[in-house]
C-alpha cells in the first residue's frame, strides 16, 4: 500500500510538468513595434522521451523584455507543438494552452496533456511563460527556500510572525538580485503580449485558446486586448477579475475550509476503511493532533506542521485524490516513524527549486498594488482565520514577499470581453481555488460567451476530471463552435451533475490511485495555487 500511495502522488506531479530544454533557439526578433514582422520559431524534436509517439516539437521565441522598447533586450519563451493528426478537411487550426499558476510550466510534449477529444483536430501549442521553466531567463531566487521543515504557518506568537516576515523580506531581496530588470516585466499583461507574439510567430490570423485556472485570466485579458484574433476559447476555473490578487487569497481560504471539511466528513463516512473517527469533528481533531505532534518532532526531520498542511490541503483542490490522502493520513497516525508521510513529501511535495514560487510572486506582486501595511494583512487574515483556519496562514506566507517585492507595480487591465465572438466558460460550483462567482463575473463581461457549470463539483480545473458530460460538451464546442444557448440573468447556461464522491472500498475502481490521465493538466502538488 505504501508504495502505491507514493507512486500515485508522484504520478500526479510528474505527469504535470515537463522539464524541457528546447533543442534549438528561435530566430532573432525583428526590430520594430508590435506591428512589425514577427519573429519565427525554429522547431526541432523536444529533448524528452516520447513513449506515445506524438513527436512533440520545441523551440525558443525571442520577445522583448519590455514591449515599450521593442528594439531593446530580448528574452526567450519556450514553446512546444504537437501537430494535428486529423485529415486536412477536419483540421481546426492552432489551439494555444494557457497554463495555471502563475508560475506553472505550460510546455506540452506528450499526449497526456492533450485531451483526447480535442487534440486530433488542432495543433496543440504549449509554452512556459516568461521567467518560468525552460524560458530564458528562468527566475530563481533561493532554491532551498521551500525545503522543510519550515516554521509553522499560524503565527501563534510574535516570534513566529517575525520569523516569517524576515524570511519573506529575505526572499524578496534575493529576487531583487537574481531577477534584476526582469522583475519589472513579469505582469499578466506582459505574458498576454507574449501570447500574441506566439500567435504571430505561428503565422496564423486567428487562434483558439484553452485556459485553465490562472490561464483563464490570461484568456480574459487577451480577449480584451486582441478580441478579433480569438476564434474559440475555453476557460476552465475562472479568476474573478475584480479580486486580483489580495482579495482572491482571502476568498480561497474560506472556500478551501468548506472543501476540507467535506473531505473530513468523507473520511468519517468511511471509518471502516481508514479508522480515523466516525464523525467529522473526530477526524478533524485527529488531523490537528497529528499536526501538533510534528511541532517538536518533524517526521523524518523534514515534515513539520507547515509541510503537513502542504500535503493535505490538496484535498480541498481535487476530489479524485481523497482516497490517496486518507490512506496517507491513516498511515501517519499508525506509523510512529511516519515513513509513508516522509516518502510522499520527498517524492511529490518537496520542490526541486523555487522557480514556480518565484514566478508566482513576480506576477502577483506586480500585477496590482497589495496592501502596504502589515497591520492590514494581520487584521484581515486573523479575521478570516476565525472561520477558515486550515488555509489562511498557508496562503499569507506564500504571498508575503509582496510586502517587500522590488518589481514595478502596474494596474490590472479592465477586462472587457464584449468584442470576443465566442467563449465557453467551465466551472465547478464548489471550486475553492477559483470560486464559482468568478465564472459568473467572467460570463457577465463576455456577453457572447456561455457558462457550463458542474453542480457540486469541488475539483479544480474540472474539465479534466473525466466527467463525460463536461468533456463531451467541450469537445462539441471545439468541433462545431456552437455554445449552449445563453440564458437570461446571472446563472449558468448549461449544467452537469458532478460524479459521485470517490468510493474507497477495495471492490471499487475508484479505490486505486489516480492515473496519468487524471493528472495530465495539473501543476505540481507543491505548486498548485490557481
Amino acid at each position: 500500500m505504501h508504495r502505491r500511495i507514493a507512486k500515485g502522488l508522484a504520478v500526479v506531479v510528474a505527469a504535470a510538468t515537463v522539464a524541457v530544454t528546447p533543442a534549438v533557439t528561435g530566430a532573432s526578433a525583428s526590430p520594430g513595434a508590435e506591428t512589425a514582422t514577427a519573429a519565427r520559431i525554429t522547431w526541432a524534436p523536444c529533448g524528452t522521451t516520447d513513449p506515445q509517439g506524438v513527436r512533440a516539437e520545441c523551440g525558443l521565441l525571442d520577445v522583448p523584455l519590455d514591449y515599450s522598447r521593442p528594439n531593446g533586450r530580448k528574452i526567450q519563451i519556450a514553446v512546444s507543438r504537437i501537430r494535428s493528426t486529423a485529415p486536412a478537411k477536419d483540421y481546426q487550426g492552432v489551439i494555444l494552452a494557457l497554463p495555471g499558476g502563475p508560475g506553472n510550466s505550460g510546455l506540452c510534449t506528450s499526449a497526456d496533456c492533450v485531451p483526447a477529444s480535442v487534440g486530433d483536430a488542432y495543433d496543440w501549442i504549449g509554452f512556459d511563460p516568461r521567467g518560468v521553466g525552460s524560458s530564458v531567463p528562468a527566475l530563481s531566487c533561493d532554491k532551498d527556500y521551500l525545503n522543510g521543515p519550515r516554521p509553522e504557518y499560524v503565527p501563534w506568537s510574535r516570534s513566529i510572525e517575525q520569523t516569517w516576515l524576515d524570511r519573506s523580506k529575505s526572499y524578496a531581496d534575493a529576487c531583487r538580485v537574481a531577477g534584476g530588470a526582469l522583475l519589472d516585466h513579469m505582469t499578466t499583461l506582459d505574458t498576454v503580449k507574449d501570447v500574441e507574439s506566439i500567435r504571430k510567430a505561428l503565422g496564423v490570423g486567428r487562434v483558439n485558446l484553452y485556459g485553465i485556472s490562472y490561464g483563464t485570466y490570461l484568456g480574459q485579458v487577451y480577449g480584451t486586448l486582441y478580441p478579433k484574433t480569438v476564434r474559440r476559447m475555453v476557460l476552465d476555473s475562472n479568476i474573478d477579475p475584480r479580486r486580483v490578487w489580495y482579495q482572491a487569497a482571502l476568498d480561497q481560504d474560506v472556500n478551501l475550509e468548506r472543501n476540507l471539511r467535506m473531505w473530513f466528513e468523507w473520511v468519517a463516512k468511511h471509518d471502516d476503511v481508514y479508522h480515523l473517527g466516525k464523525t467529522t469533528n473526530q477526524v478533524r481533531q485527529r488531523w490537528y493532533a497529528k499536526q501538533n505532534n510534528l511541532r517538536t518532532a518533524p517526521a523524518g526531520g523534514v515534515v513539520g506542521p507547515a509541510e503537513f498542511t502542504d500535503i493535505f490541503i490538496i484535498a480541498g483542490y481535487f476530489q479524485f485524490i481523497w482516497p490517496t490522502l486518507a490512506e496517507l493520513f491513516a498511515s501517519s497516525v499508525t506509523d510512529p516513524e511516519a515513513e509513508l508521510l516522509v516518502a510522499a513529501y520527498e517524492s511529490s511535495f518537496r520542490p526541486a527549486n523555487d522557480n514556480t514560487f518565484a514566478a508566482f510572486n513576480a506576477v502577483q506582486c506586480t500585477d496590482t498594488r497589495w496592501p502596504r501595511s502589515w497591520n492590514t494583512w494581520r487584521r484581515d487574515n486573523w479575521r478570516t482565520f476565525g472561520s477558515a483556519p486550515f488555509a489562511t496562514w498557508y496562503n499569507v506566507w506564500y504571498n508575503a514577499p509582496c510586502l517587500f517585492w522590488p518589481g514595478k507595480v502596474s494596474k490590472p487591465v479592465e477586462v472587457d470581453g464584449s468584442k470576443v465572438e465566442s467563449v465557453l466558460f467551465v466551472s465547478g460550483t464548489l471550486d475553492a481555488l477559483t470560486p464559482f462567482e468568478g465564472s459568473l463575473e467572467a460570463r457577465r463581461r463576455f456577453p457572447n460567451g456561455s457558462l457550463l457549470a458542474e453542480i457540486g463539483q469541488t475539483t479544480h480545473v474540472n474539465s479534466f476530471n473525466g466527467s463525460p458530460c463536461i468533456t463531451s460538451a467541450i469537445a462539441d464546442y471545439l468541433a462545431t463552435g456552437e455554445l449552449p444557448r445563453r440564458k437570461p440573468g446571472n446563472q449558468p447556461d448549461a449544467t452537469c451533475d458532478a460524479p459521485p464522491q470517490p468510493d474507497p472500498t477495495p471492490s471499487s475502481p475508484q479505490a486505486s490511485s489516480p492515473g496519468v490521465g487524471d493528472a495530465a493538466v495539473l501543476a505540481p502538488l507543491h505548486a498548485v495555487r490557481r
